[in-house]
C-alpha cells in the first residue's frame, strides 16, 4: 500500500506476515499538504527478541504520529491478531483509520461482511476500502489521511520521496528477492547487510551478505549449484538499478549467524 500511495517502490512486499523489518518513510506532496507516510512492521505477539524489538519500534512510531492507518486484508477473516492490534489502540491519542486492503480479491457481499466485522473491532474515525493493485480508492485514502492531519510547516523538500538511507532500501530489495520462492520455509530467518558500496567507472558496486540461522537454510538460499542465489542477484540487481538509476554490480554471499533473531549481539550487528 505504501508503494501505491507514494507512486514508487520504497518498501518490499510480501504475502507473509511480519516480514517487514524497518520503518520506511515516504512523502506525498500536494499543493496544500505534505503527508509523511511511516510504514512499520506489523504489531504481533513476539516469539523472539527480534519480534519484541520490532513491536517496541511500532509502539514508538504510533506514539509519535498524528494519524494511524491499520490495514485489514479483505481476503482474510478478522481474527485474534486483529483483535490484539485493536486492543493496543485504546491508549493512543492519534486518530485511527481502518484501511481494508485487497478489495479486488473479494466480491461485494464478502467485502460488506468484512467491513462490518472491522467496524466492530474499534471506534475507527473512518474505514476506507482500497486496492493497491487496481488503484481503487488510493487517492481517496490519501484525502482521508490528509483531512485528519494537524497544521504544520512543510517538513521535506518538494522532490524528496523518502528519507531512508540508500543502503537500507538496497538491503530490503535484496531481502525481498531472496524471499521469493522460500517464504514458507524461512520468511523470518533472512537478514541482509550491505557491507560496502562504491562507484567505479560509472558502475555502482555493492557487496552484501545474506544472513540465515542454520546451514540447512544457507543451502536453500544458495540452491543447487548456486542457481537460486544467482536468480536472487539478478532480480535484486534489476530492482536496485531502477531505484538508483545507474548500472549495478552486485556481489552476494550467504552467511550463517546461529539464532540471530534471539542474539542481542547479532541483532545489533544487523541493525536491530
Amino acid at each position: 500500500m505504501t508503494n501505491a500511495i507514494i507512486g514508487q517502490k520504497i518498501a518490499i512486499t510480501s504475502n507473509k506476515p511480519q516480514t517487514t523489518r524497518h520503518v520506511i518513510r515516504g512523502i506525498v506532496h500536494r499543493d496544500n499538504a505534505q503527508l509523511v507516510l511511516v510504514d512499520t512492521p506489523g504489531l504481533h505477539r513476539p516469539r523472539t527478541l527480534l519480534g519484541e524489538r520490532l513491536n517496541d519500534l511500532v509502539r514508538e512510531v504510533w506514539s509519535e504520529t498524528d494519524v494511524i492507518g491499520v490495514c485489514f486484508p479483505a481476503d482474510e477473516p478478522v481474527g485474534r491478531g486483529d483483535r490484539f492490534i485493536s486492543s493496543e489502540l485504546a491508549e493512543l491519542k492519534a486518530t485511527v483509520i481502518a484501511v481494508v486492503t485487497k478489495v479486488d480479491l473479494v466480491d461485494s457481499a464478502t467485502l460488506a461482511k468484512h467491513l462490518l466485522a472491522v467496524s466492530e473491532l474499534y471506534d475507527f474515525a473512518e474505514i476506507v476500502p482500497v486496492s493497491a493493485v487496481s488503484g481503487h480508492q488510493v487517492r481517496t485514502l490519501v484525502d482521508v489521511l490528509v483531512k485528519h492531519l494537524p497544521e504544520s510547516p512543510q517538513l521535506y523538500p518538494d522532490d524528496v520521496l523518502t528519507d531512508e538511507p540508500e543502503q537500507v532500501l538496497i538491503a530490503e530489495l535484496i531481502r525481498e528477492s531472496a524471499l521469493e520462492g522460500v517464504r514458507d520455509e524461512l520468511p523470518h530467518s533472512i537478514a541482509v547487510l550491505v557491507e560496502e558500496m562504491m562507484v567505479d567507472g560509472g558502475v555502482t558496486k555493492i557487496y552484501a551478505d545474506l544472513y540465515v540461522e542454520r546451514d540447512s537454510q544457507k543451502s536453500i538460499v544458495i540452491g543447487a549449484k548456486g542457481v537460486r542465489l544467482k536468480e536472487v542477484g539478478s532480480k535484486a540487481r534489476a530492482e536496485i538499478e531502477q531505484l538508483i538509476g545507474a548500472r549495478v554490480y552486485l556481489d552476494l554471499h550467504v552467511r550463517v549467524a546461529k539464532e540471530w533473531q534471539r542474539d542481542p549481539r547479532q541483532l545489533r550487528k544487523l541493525g536491530f
